[in-house]
């Protein structure tokens, strides 16, 4: 028997998950939180079990997009905005595999988006706030300075696609993620690129989820300054992207300079946290170079 609908005021609201070598309990957490109750599109990025395959062909309503290699999150996103559009949804909740949310936070999101739509610039999308996790550094959202607060809400410069209700039809004037940037800083660009053509991104600090970047938490010694501990790919690809940022027009000149001065201490704390090592250090200054040569694209070093 189907069950029931908890929340019938989201009939054309969509479910969008991402998984790259998830548990086989990452997947039947999704499934048992939203299969049969929303429609959900899964994108299979590489790595998902056999046994959990099986969990989402079997699953009801779930549309199972990809063919299990990891072409970057922003070619998967892209894939699943597209066809939730094409299967007439105009909203879309993105989720990662670590993210721990329910249909309470669709709904939540989505009233939180009704009380935004009035505001202009108009929104594009609206996500929780970052809750505390232990072990792992929280996501900052800085307020969007000249905007007011409205219903609550809060005007960002940026968001986490995971945990965000992205409005499709805001989405196709802004465009797609930027595939070229594979992984991080994905959704920073696109949030900035969302202002600069017309459309606005807010949080809600009375919904909350937490959020898992990387193995755990680097800080600094004498600094109030942490950051994500993240493989070396991961952490290359946030370097190349954000350099690349800055030669990006959308993106605020209070960012950039905000990044020029940080970055390097982020390389400088990851460097030490790897014993000085020459290769890592080689690595992430040879991805210095290549975004602000512009030569993006997916990593040689990513995994498949």
């Amino acid at each position: 028997m189907k069950p029931p609908d908890l929340f019938p005021d989201l009939p054309r609201t969509a479910v969008a998950v991402v998984f790259f070598r998830p548990s086989s309990e990452q997947v039947a957490r999704i499934v048992a939180r939203f299969a049969g109750r929303m429609p959900v599109f899964v994108y299979d990025n590489g790595g998902i079990p056999p046994e959990a395959l099986v969990r989402l062909r079997q699953a009801q309503g779930l549309t199972l997009l990809g063919e299990g290699r990891n072409g970057g999150i922003a070619a998967a996103l892209n894939a699943l905005a597209e066809a939730a559009a094409a299967a007439g949804f105009p909203r879309l909740f993105l989720l990662d595999q670590d993210a721990d949310a329910g249909i309470e936070t669709v709904r939540a999101l989505s009233l939180a988006l009704d009380r935004a739509a009035g505001a202009e610039p108009p929104p594009a999308v609206v996500g929780p706030a970052p809750a505390p996790n232990p072990g792992h550094k929280a996501p900052r959202y800085p307020a969007r300075p000249d905007v007011g607060p409205r219903g609550g809400l809060m005007p960002v410069e940026f968001l986490a696609t995971s945990g965000s209700l992205v409005d499709l039809a805001a989405f196709a004037q802004v465009g797609p993620f930027r595939e070229d940037f594979f992984i991080d800083a994905v959704d920073l660009e696109w949030c900035f690129r969302a202002w600069a053509r017309g459309w606005s991104c807010w949080m809600d600090p009375g919904t909350a989820i937490p959020h898992s970047v990387g193995r755990g938490t680097i800080r600094a010694r004498f600094l109030p300054v942490a950051m994500p501990d993240q493989p070396l790919f991961r952490m290359a690809v946030y370097v190349r992207n954000t350099a690349y940022g800055w030669r990006l027009p959308h993106v605020p000149a209070r960012w950039k300079r905000r990044q020029i001065a940080y970055l390097p201490l982020q390389i400088g704390l990851y460097w030490a946290r790897h014993r000085f090592s020459p290769r890592v250090l080689g690595r992430l200054l040879t991805a210095l170079a290549q975004g602000l040569a512009g030569r993006l694209g997916r990593p040689a070093d990513a995994p498949p």
